[in-house]
């Protein structure tokens, strides 16, 4: 028994102003947060053998029905969704209704009061119609069933689809709607929209006769006519008829100035509107000059993308408009002019969204590594572009990926594309482009010195985990910029595709280490990488490694906007002090500010003069934000004046002498009645106990990751000074000296050589992680740096509470532990009592702990880098980290293992274990 839903009345009347347009009613809701309810039936797994409700749009397994796969898996579940839905609907007598199915996985058979729609549709991401006038009751209520076959019927459908590297769901996962319009109608239309304003339209009407018109007006978005409606007589044929114009300098679309316009479109029959359409679209040219580049508007265009698969973890694959709109402005947060569909085409709200806010689009036709067969290819190509044609943010084609290329689809795209884009390979070199995914350095460097295609890997810097992504970037874009036929390229992949799984209590679950590569996590956490990527992608470009001796307020910049010009921009500088470690808060004073304006066109370099005032010097720090023409934050960067000023830090209140007590084992420096307890043997500090307080900071310092022995210890009194020493010798030499004087901090001076090429070079010391409750330090944060992902953090004062966060797998960013850079002080909190550790060197990084381990970490784990044994170390040389496919030693100069060449570090350490 099917219960009965609120009736859908479709007030379909016979008035002229109904008759002009189409209305589109829907049947299920529109997206994840909007849905309803319909009859459901699922034939195997969870929640099976009964009828009851399901939300639609939706993918089941979210649901609680059926079962999980990710393409990988070797057992697929094959489960059916039955589907029961009944509405109600006026009178149509005039009148043409179209069932519209936005998307359904995968196999889908539709049924109208018993009888069917047409034929089963295959291809689980393409929008289908069927017209189904004849089979609809009138006045009374109408019953709709749908049949969804999560595997297909078709096997290429299944290899290409749903043997993938993604997780494949099933159900009606995208909206459902009538469309209902004239007996004579506009079927579609297709727009070619130039950057010399030239304009052409091809319309696809239905039932016209020669006494028809077809006419079009172009406006703008307000509704304002641009030039004169033009016009010309139909003809009696469904073949598309195309109508001409042309404008005088339209405002062009670009990813910077994302301008639209919008076309209606109408049947005229004896000045009476018959039937009209609303499309909006961009006037701009693609170019690919082969072996040149890519040309959009006639600019050479460097692209700067990611990949994007459409996801949610509560909702799969059905999403809605605010997470469209999140992601392309995470995209745009970055810096990211470009994005790519994988592996399939998405919600046409998020291309809408890319035509609006302005980001350009490589989109596909489903294909990992395995092709459709012809049978069904051909059907999907088309579904694919008529769709999609008038967007002006795609400027590719993608026909499969990664081999699962059907070649006789090609020029399919061009037969329903006025725009004639190219089409693309994306892993192959086809049509003058080299898409190579996942190059190493040093194909970078042979593409750039010898490459003859127009160069951009469709996929690169596989961001697994924390590798990836911002990692190696810098390197590989400094290259890129390099290749006279360069491109750009797409990261993989913005979201870690983690779904929370209904049958396992609500666990994440990535399918072990294949999902989380993302550079945010599912539901949009921000990693570290973002911000490498937010900088080297700048639109400004900024060079100011430091501020030294030779600073006079003078910065080099260069214009890396495309059809930007710098005085659109809004540069902002301030020069702030820091709180001490001492002092509750880590917000910064703000001494003085200034706004710049410089005039630069695109491509050019030149030089901004901040104006600033003579006092700049006594501040600790300066901070540059540039603000792009839409007043939205390009990005931040700050420079260190002067490390940590020491003059408070290395003064304490208490003037008490120096005491020591020694026994066979142990050495005792007794100072302001804090106790340092040496173990003779070692050389190492063991222990400090403050009144009735054990502080556990031991076994320090050691060389980090070189195996030494003591080879001498000693101490002695210096006036009032009392000096510890500990010489160690082996694969690499060290030399530690402790200084106790009144009144002063405890001081650390270390000098060290070792040989050969290290991941990481320093001291380091142990203190009990389950006793670490967080840390607040001076340096560049709040996120972990490795060696070659050291852009995008900001100089300033931080605070992390402690967790144990994994990169891709538990979601509480900033990490707590891993390495930070440019470190002049920590305060370290425990459970025992706080101290503080103040650096006035430049250049030393801190670690903190070793990350966790991932669950499903690869067995050669190019993204786990190495880490000292000690917990707490300061060091001169850090790791790199490498992606899922390669190492960091395949990954650039700034990937590699850190020099010695037999110098010698030093550094010096301040203890504060009083406040």
């Amino acid at each position: 028994m099917i219960k009965k839903l609120i009736p859908l009345l479709l007030l379909l009347v016979s008035s002229a102003s109904f008759s002009q347009e189409t209305t589109k009613t829907y049947l299920s809701g529109r997206d994840k947060d909007h849905t309803v309810q319909w009859d459901f039936y699922c034939t195997a797994g969870r929640k099976s053998g009964i009828w009851t409700k399901i939300p639609v749009p939706s993918n089941w397994e979210l649901q609680g029905f059926g079962s999980y796969n990710y393409g990988h898996d070797k057992v697929k579940a094959s489960e059916q969704g039955m589907y029961r839905y009944e509405f109600r609907i006026g009178k149509i007598t005039g009148k043409k209704v179209f069932l519209v199915f936005e998307g359904a996985m995968t196999d889908t058979k539709v049924s109208i009061n018993g009888k069917l729609a047409g034929d089963v549709h295959q291809g689980g991401f393409y929008r289908f119609k069927y017209d189904i006038t004849a089979l609809l009751k009138p006045e009374t209520n109408n019953l709709l069933e749908v049949t969804v076959d999560k595997v297909s019927a078709n096997a290429s459908i299944n290899k290409a689809e749903r043997t993938s590297d993604f997780w494949v769901f099933g159900g009606i996962f995208r909206p459902v709607y009538l469309e209902t319009v004239p007996d004579k109608f506009i079927e579609r239309v297709a727009v070619n929209a130039k950057a010399d304003g030239s304009f052409q339209l091809d319309v696809y009407g239905q039932n016209l006769t020669v006494n028809d018109m077809l006419e079009a007006q172009v406006k703008k978005l307000s509704g304002e006519n641009v030039g004169k409606a033009f016009a010309i007589k139909a003809n009696a044929s469904n073949d598309a008829q195309t109508l001409k114009a042309t404008f005088t300098n339209p405002l062009l679309w670009s990813s910077e100035f994302p301008n639209l316009y919008q076309v209606v479109v109408r049947i005229k029959n004896k000045q009476k509107i018959v039937h009209q359409i609303k499309q909006k679209f961009g006037f701009r040219s693609l170019e690919l000059r082969k072996g040149d580049g890519f040309y959009v508007n006639g600019s050479k265009m460097i692209l700067k993308g990611v990949n994007r698969h459409s996801f949610w973890p509560e909702s799969g694959r059905t999403l809605s408009r605010e997470i469209h709109l999140m992601d392309v402005k995470l995209m745009k947060e970055m810096n990211m002019n470009a994005v790519r569909m994988s592996h399939y085409p998405p919600d046409a709200e998020f291309l809408d969204i890319c035509d609006s806010l302005g980001l350009y689009v490589i989109n596909e036709l489903t294909g990992w590594q395995a092709k459709y067969d012809n049978t069904v290819g051909h059907r999907l190509v088309k579904e694919l572009v008529i769709r999609d044609v008038n967007h002006p943010s795609i400027i590719f084609w993608a026909n499969g990926n990664e081999g699962g290329f059907n070649t006789d689809l090609d020029n399919d795209y061009a037969l329903y594309d006025p725009q004639k884009r190219t089409v693309i390979h994306p892993w192959e070199k086809f049509n003058g482009t080299d898409t190579k995914h996942y190059p190493d350095y040093s194909y970078m460097v042979k593409a750039a010195t010898s490459g003859q295609e127009v160069f951009f890997p469709t996929e690169f810097m596989h961001a697994l985990y924390d590798g990836g992504a911002g990692a190696a970037l810098d390197d590989f874009w400094n290259q890129m910029l390099m290749h006279p036929h360069g491109a750009g390229g797409f990261i993989w992949a913005l979201v870690d595709e983690n779904v929370i799984r209904t049958d396992k209590n609500g666990i994440y679950d990535g399918d072990g280490n294949h999902a989380p590569d993302g550079i945010v996590g599912p539901h949009r956490e921000k990693e570290g990488s973002f911000y490498a990527i937010k900088e080297i992608w700048s639109p400004v470009f900024i060079d100011l490694p430091k501020i030294d001796g030779n600073f006079k307020g003078e910065i080099a910049v260069e214009n890396r906007f495309n059809f930007t010009d710098l005085d659109k921009c809004t540069f902002k500088w301030k020069l702030v002090s820091f709180p001490s470690a001492n002092t509750k808060g880590t917000k910064a004073i703000t001494n003085a500010s200034g706004t710049r304006v410089t005039k630069l066109k695109p491509g050019l370099k030149g030089t901004l003069d901040l104006a600033l005032p003579k006092s700049w010097t006594k501040s600790d720090a300066l901070y540059l934000t540039v603000y792009g023409a839409d007043q939205k934050e390009i990005f931040t960067w700050s420079w260190p004046i002067r490390t940590a000023r020491l003059a408070s830090q290395d003064v304490v209140s208490s003037t008490a002498a120096v005491k020591t007590e020694e026994s066979n084992q142990s050495l005792v420096i007794k100072q302001d009645g804090i106790g340092y307890y040496f173990e003779k043997t070692s050389g190492y500090l063991e222990k400090v106990v403050k009144g009735n307080t054990v502080i556990s900071l031991s076994k320090g310092p050691v060389l980090a990751g070189v195996n030494t022995e003591l080879k001498k210890f000693s101490h002695k009194a210096e006036g009032a000074k009392y000096i510890v020493e500990s010489d160690y010798q082996g694969a690499g030499d060290l030399h530690a000296k402790w200084t106790f004087e009144t009144g002063k901090l405890v001081k650390l001076e270390y000098q060290f050589t070792q040989q050969g090429d290290a991941e990481f070079m320093g001291i380091t010391f142990n203190y009990p992680e389950d006793k670490i409750t967080g840390m607040k330090y001076l340096g560049r944060g709040p996120y972990r740096v490795w060696k070659n992902r050291l852009k995008g953090q900001q100089f300033g004062v931080w605070h992390k509470d402690y967790n144990n966060s994994i990169t891709g797998e538990t979601w509480g960013y900033p990490e707590f532990k891993g390495y930070h850079a440019e470190v002049n002080w920590v305060m370290v909190e425990n459970k025992e009592a706080p101290f503080t550790v103040y650096i006035p060197d430049e250049d030393t990084y801190l670690q903190m702990y070793k990350p966790a381990r991932e669950a499903a970490a690869l067995k050669n784990n190019n993204v786990e880098p190495a880490f000292p044994e000690g917990s707490i170390g300061f060091l001169k040389g850090i790791s790199a980290i490498g992606t899922k496919f390669q190492s960091a030693l395949l990954m650039g100069p700034q990937s590699q293992k850190n020099k010695n060449d037999g110098k010698t570090f030093k550094g010096t350490l301040l203890f504060d274990f009083e406040k």
